[in-house]
């Protein structure tokens, strides 16, 4: 038999059909067998020729009984494919193509050696055999997409491990696979997406730009399945994938990635919760890229909204009440639909569980499941882009957004993670950035503001914390200093209802940040105290700034501080309410508020006397002045005043100098004027407070009797049961405290105070 196989094509292929004439299968395995040993595997070139052409024929002489000798035929035919003779290869191509041709459907079984070999050759460097193999590879498809027996489970395997290959032409081969398996309606490719995503992203970066175009159509045939069919896709083994492809490099991958994300979001809903901290890891970053790359921006922003507005009231469920399928909402929480409206290297990929849990309703199931926000993970994420220096200001604006977010929807859980937060919250103050600094005081105002902050039982002001922020302020803790003040229950937080423990914190760390980062304070002070008193009670900060102020032992900053309080409460329309209530003192609190501020104030005479302009207490401010003799007057008390003299000339004090025209009733306000001018050099404030007082009318008038007690000024001072000998005896404590830590200063060669050179 050898001996008539020696020219191997025509003998074979007659042998072949006499043996499948006489039904006998053990010849004609003999026969293959032969061709396969003794020629196609042989050490000659042109046997191994003979042997590729001869099993050829065999396959044709078979006809449709080929598919009983696959096995036999096919497997030195594929040997011949790794032949280092290119002329060989083709041969061995050519004998495939055959065989399959012949074979058709049968084929199937084999299918993936027969993917395993062709994927070779879609990389041989040889133009012929490439060629020969891209026409077995038609053939391939054309029977797989005519047939219904196609084995996807068994080929998935070796699909998954070859999308991994770096060769351009293996990557081209595998996406050409890839769409005619989209295609092919009774193979679902879909169920076995998470096994070929990564690689597919991989592929869409190629040098190439036909095969990341190729690549691209295959991922947007995908996305259209699954915008199709959402309920039979597997989010959340794809969730991570996605996330780190958001990170890549590459422009295109990280832009389909995110429009996958943005897809994913808006499907999945709930499903992605898990996820949150690596989505957002992956989309923060983003929201400060330039116009280079618009498009990604735009698409991370739609994500991180969409992501934001996942998270609901039922997360913030107590540990008690997990099994519980939902929760009522809290009221407060519903005030976000107000205040935050419409969009706007901590890499946490794993979906662990966290004590937030709650039941909801899916996209893929009308049942409900359990979905678990990872709180813990994303405040980590959102910590450390606050507390990198190179994190963006788009991005910082959204980490502030989702932390302000959180404090509504989950806020009992928040609190958990505030002690941890608020440094950085505080040096994010600092921010150059004037939105970020407004975001940032909404998410502390939330804060000190929110019911879920006030602690059980003793709150901060008793507590250990308290004493620890006050002894960082330079406070003393003595009881009687805190009770000597006259302030009525105002020792800690005011008592309101929108206050907790945490604003008397909140006021005490603020001040200690302006007092050691001074450049904070003359470039931001104003604008930050401004904005806080539109977010909170503007009483209840000046009652608390003033309280711990009077108890500041660092006097220069007391007295700056004094005096930036009071050109905000002086010219601020934010303000407007306050100044109106401190004018005429007809309630319990309102007094109790100037007595509180009053202290305080003594810090700095000009203030105090200003507050006295403010509250129509004309005849203290004269007494005040009048104990200006016994100060030590420098340039910037001089500067001060001036200021206060351009100040009276403001519309805030036009009810001042309209009593200037009711010399009868307001002779304390006309000296008190007078004092000023008399205090002032020859100066524009000079000249300016001389014509004003020119045109005070009938000056005779200015002379008082003791009969003067009974005028409206001083009927005022005794309504308002205000102990004002006990205020001035206090003004010149703590202006004496001032001299003497002058002195101190002196004597320890700092720079004193400018002084006036008379």
């Amino acid at each position: 038999l050898v001996q008539t196989l020696k020219l191997p094509a025509l003998p074979s292929a007659r042998l072949v059909r006499e043996f499948v004439a006489q039904n006998n299968a053990a010849q004609i395995k003999h026969v293959i067998q032969i061709l396969s040993q003794e020629f196609a595997l042989s050490q000659h070139p042109h046997s191994r020729k003979g042997g590729l052409i001869g099993l050829a024929a065999c396959s044709i002489a078979l006809g449709k009984d080929s598919g009983l000798y696959l096995k036999e035929l096919i497997e030195p035919v594929l040997t011949c494919f790794n032949d280092a003779d290119s002329r060989l290869r083709y041969y061995a191509c050519e004998a495939l193509y055959n065989i399959v041709k012949v074979a058709r459907g049968s084929v199937l079984p084999h299918f993936n050696v027969l993917f395993d070999g062709l994927s070779k050759l879609s990389a041989d460097p040889d133009p012929n055999v490439k060629s020969g193999s891209e026409l077995l590879d038609r053939l391939l498809k054309d029977i797989v997409t005519e047939s219904n027996k196609f084995d996807l489970v068994g080929f998935i395997p070796l699909l998954r491990e070859r999308i991994y290959s770096n060769n351009q032409y293996a990557r081209q081969f595998i996406i050409s696979w890839i769409l005619v398996l989209e295609s092919v309606p009774d193979i679902n490719l879909l169920d076995y997406l998470p096994e070929i995503l990564d690689g597919l992203f991989q592929i869409l970066g190629d040098n190439s730009k036909e095969i990341r175009k190729m690549c691209e159509v295959a991922l947007g045939e995908f996305l259209k399945e699954i915008k199709k069919n959402p309920s039979s896709v597997k989010f959340a083994e794809m969730a991570n994938i996605l996330v780190i492809h958001c990170q890549a490099s590459d422009d295109l991958i990280q832009l389909t990635a995110m429009c996958w994300m943005r897809e994913f979001i808006q499907l999945a809903g709930r499903v992605m919760l898990p996820y949150s901290s690596g989505i957002l890891t992956a989309v923060l970053p983003c929201l400060s890229y330039d116009d280079r790359k618009k498009s990604i921006k735009e698409v991370a922003n739609v994500c991180n909204q969409g992501l934001m507005k996942l998270v609901i009231p039922e997360d913030d469920e107590t540990d008690e009440g997990k099994q519980s399928p939902s929760l009522q909402t809290e009221p407060e929480e519903e005030s976000l639909s107000q205040q935050e409206g419409a969009p706007g290297g901590c890499l946490e990929t794993s979906s662990e569980p966290s004590l937030s849990s709650a039941s909801v309703l899916t996209a893929s199931s009308s049942e409900r499941v359990p979905v678990t926000l990872n709180l813990d993970g994303i405040v980590q994420v959102l910590d450390c882009h606050l507390h990198d220096t190179a994190t963006g200001m788009m991005t910082r604006i959204a980490v502030l957004k989702w932390l302000y977010h959180l404090y509504m929807k989950t806020p009992r859980k928040m609190f958990r993670h505030t002690d941890s937060l608020f440094p950085i919250l505080l040096r994010t103050l600092s921010d150059e950035s004037d939105e970020v600094i407004l975001k940032d005081l909404e998410v502390l105002a939330e804060i000190a503001s929110s019911p879920a902050g006030q602690t059980e039982g003793p709150g901060l002001c008793d507590g250990s914390d308290t004493r620890s922020s006050q002894s960082e302020l330079h406070v003393p803790i003595k009881a009687s200093q805190l009770s000597s003040s006259g302030v009525k229950g105002m020792e800690c937080s005011p008592a309101t209802p929108t206050m907790n423990s945490y604003f008397y914190k909140f006021m005490i760390n603020l001040l200690k940040r302006f007092s050691t980062e001074r450049k904070l304070l003359e470039t931001r002070g104003a604008f930050i105290i401004r904005q806080l008193c539109l977010l909170l009670n503007a009483e209840n900060i000046f009652h608390s700034m003033a309280d711990i102020l009077l108890r500041e032992e660092d006097l220069k900053f007391a007295s700056t501080m004094v005096h930036t309080l009071n050109t905000i409460l002086l010219t601020s329309s934010e303000l407007f309410q306050l100044r109106n209530q401190l004018k005429d003192l007809k309630t319990p609190e309102s007094r109790n508020l100037f007595c509180c501020l009053y202290r305080s104030w003594c810090h700095n005479p000009v203030t105090t006397v200003s507050l006295c302009f403010l509250t129509q207490n004309y005849k203290h401010a004269y007494d005040l002045i009048q104990k200006f003799g016994d100060l030590e007057v420098t340039v910037d008390f001089l500067t001060e005043v001036d200021k206060l003299v351009q100040l009276i000339e403001c519309p805030i004090f036009t009810y001042l100098r309209l009593q200037l025209l009711d010399v009868k009733n307001n002779p304390y306000l006309i000296r008190a004027l007078y004092g000023l001018l008399m205090l002032l050099p020859q100066s524009s404030a000079f000249q300016l407070l001389s014509h004003r007082l020119q045109c005070v009318p009938n000056p005779e008038l200015l002379q008082t009797t003791d009969s003067t007690k009974s005028t409206l000024g001083f009927k005022k001072a005794t309504a308002a049961n205000i102990d004002y000998l006990e205020l001035l005896q206090h003004f010149e404590r703590v202006q004496n405290k001032h001299l003497e830590v002058r002195h101190q200063r002196a004597g320890r060669g700092e720079p004193p105070d400018r002084r006036v050179v008379l």
